[in-house]
């Protein structure tokens, strides 16, 4: 049988997921990166369902005049009024494996300014 190898980011996102838990007073804050796209969602682990969502695609933006950073940052600070809405403030801010820095930390940035506390 051939072995299979798990990458670098699903062993960073199991190692993150092990000590981050979501919970209905501070629920976790997760990002999803495609090569065209930034997602983000705040998901309430214990019941398990997901509160907010928030990403590129569904703005109303000129997507193609602002780079993949900006619309990033951008997400997290409609992701930020979205939760405001919902009186969810502080969240666990869960990288899923990505590295901390471009268009996840961006998105970070954007949730901080917009209000949140992580």
């Amino acid at each position: 049988m051939r072995k299979v190898y798990k990458t670098k980011r699903d062993r960073r996102r199991a190692k993150i997921r092990a000590r981050i838990k979501g919970t209905a007073r501070r629920p976790r804050l997760v990002v999803f990166r495609s090569n065209k796209y930034i997602y983000s969602q705040i998901i309430d682990d214990e019941k398990k369902e997901t509160l907010v969502t928030a990403s590129d695609r569904r703005l109303e933006i000129d997507s193609k005049a602002l780079t993949k950073t900006e619309r990033a940052k951008i997400v997290g600070k409609n992701l930020a009024e979205k939760a405001k809405k919902v009186d969810i403030k502080k969240v666990v801010f869960d990288r899923a494996g990505y590295k901390y820095h471009g268009r996840v930390k961006a998105l970070a940035e954007g949730a901080r300014e917009g209000g949140l506390i992580f």
